[in-house]
Formats: structure tokens, C-alpha cells, sequence
């Protein structure tokens, strides 16, 4: 039987399941006595195996291609020299692998990271030329709303007949977590209508579109309420935004 100090040599194989299996079956004997020194020294060496098993990629060494290394180092005529040597060999390369992966890993996130942000550019754009195409065209009405009241939500409602609701708000705090802002059309008999989600941005500004035709003489008002996340069939909350129709369209 191999003392602690000898199976100390054999701690990086054992955890890459590179030695013999006479060998394999020697050390869990002796880990098997609850040696201290020697089950402490597994465990680092298998640390570095579990910082490879959260790599995307993984690659089981075929059992020849690692009878052609250990021959090509000479492990059959030698091995308790080239041992110590391929143990730290071993180490190198692992975390060399580690190394790599986290480097493509970082790259990978840089990639994913860039193209949502021209996503979220093209977005906004496509929101701007939208909300340019309503603004400019001739049947586009506005209501102005928070005028003359100490830092409320301020802004404007444009409606169009045939194009829809268009709100531009600011002094619009960020809603918090777990909540959204609802637009809803108030028409003058029945229920409140739905007309989309929103959130504002971090300055307080918020754009939001309903697109779609609006029956503007059946409609007195455009409000908006604090919801949950998903949203609301009806609303649930005190209105900070409501912007009557009447006298202005």
C-alpha cells in the first residue's frame, strides 16, 4: 500500500480518471479509511474538474488517444518519474481550458450585449419615424395635459381617427418593480378600454403609441394608471394622467 505522501503524486489523475484501474481502485481503498490529508487533496483536485464542467463545451479524450500520450512520454518504461510531470501538465491545461472559456464566454456576451443594443436602437428608431408620420399628419389633434400644477406628469395627447392615440409625457416617474404604466381610453358611456403598456425612462420620458382607428366623439378622455406588470382588463389605480377630450377636438 502506497503511503499519503506517494498518493499525493497521483491526486490530478485520479480526478481526470486517468489512472489504471488497479491504481483507481487502490486510492478510493485508501480514501475509504477517511484519511484527511488525502481526502483534502482530492477535492482540490477535483475543484479544477468542476470549473470545467460549467465550460459550454466539453470533450471526453477517447481511452487510445490517452494510451498514445502516456506512451509518448514514456509512462510505460518510467511512470513513477513522468508521473509528478504529467500531473502538473495536467493542471496547466485545465486551467488553460478555464482560461479559454471564460475569454469566450466574455467575447460571447460582447457579441449578445451589442446586438440587442442595435435592436433596441432600431427599435426607437422605427418608434420615432412612427410618432413623426402621426404628429405630421393633417387630422392629428392634441391635448395638453398637467399644465399649471406643481411637478405632475406633463405632456400631450395626439389622437388621430384613422392612425390612433400617441402619448408624450415627462415628469413621469419610473414605475416600480413589479408595475407598468397602462394607457386607457375613457370613452363617454361603458368601460374603460386598454390601450397598451409602457414604461418610462430613467429622465422621466415616456412615448407610447395605440395604433389603430379611435372613435373620437365616443371618446372623453385618455388616462393613464399604475398596474401590475402584466397589465390590467380594468384600472386598478388612482390615474396620473387624464386628458379630456371635451372642448379641444
Amino acid at each position: 500500500m502506497r503511503t499519503c505522501e506517494q498518493f499525493a503524486e497521483i491526486y490530478e489523475l485520479y480526478a481526470l480518471g486517468a489512472l489504471e484501474p488497479a491504481e483507481q481502485s487502490e486510492i478510493e481503498e485508501h480514501l475509504r479509511t477517511g484519511c484527511p490529508a488525502c481526502s483534502s487533496g482530492i477535492r482540490s483536485a477535483a475543484a479544477f474538474g468542476s470549473i470545467l464542467a460549467t465550460m459550454p463545451e466539453q470533450v471526453q479524450p477517447p481511452s487510445r488517444l490517452r494510451r498514445r500520450v502516456l506512451a509518448s512520454v514514456g509512462i510505460g518504461q518510467s511512470r513513477r518519474i513522468w508521473i509528478p510531470v504529467l500531473a502538473a501538465l495536467s493542471v496547466a491545461l485545465m486551467m488553460a481550458l478555464v482560461w479559454l472559456g471564460r475569454e469566450k464566454r466574455d467575447r460571447d456576451l460582447a457579441l449578445v450585449e451589442a446586438r440587442d443594443e442595435i435592436r433596441r436602437s432600431a427599435a426607437d428608431l422605427a418608434g420615432a419615424r412612427s410618432a413623426l408620420q402621426f404628429l405630421d399628419a393633417p387630422e392629428t389633434r392634441q391635448v395638453v395635459f398637467g399644465q399649471g400644477k406643481p411637478q405632475p406628469p406633463r405632456g400631450s395627447v395626439f389622437v388621430n381617427p384613422e392612425r390612433g392615440v400617441l402619448l408624450i409625457a415627462s415628469n413621469l416617474p419610473q414605475a416600480p418593480a413589479g408595475k407598468t404604466y397602462e394607457l386607457w381610453l375613457i370613452p363617454r358611456k361603458g368601460a374603460p378600454q386598454p390601450a397598451g403598456l409602457f414604461q418610462s425612462d430613467p429622465q422621466g420620458s415616456a412615448m407610447h403609441l395605440r395604433p389603430g382607428p379611435v372613435d373620437v366623439a365616443a371618446t372623453g378622455a385618455v388616462a393613464v394608471t399604475l398596474e401590475p406588470a402584466g397589465g390590467s382588463n380594468a384600472p386598478t389605480a388612482t390615474p396620473v394622467v387624464v386628458a379630456p377630450f371635451a372642448g379641444v377636438l
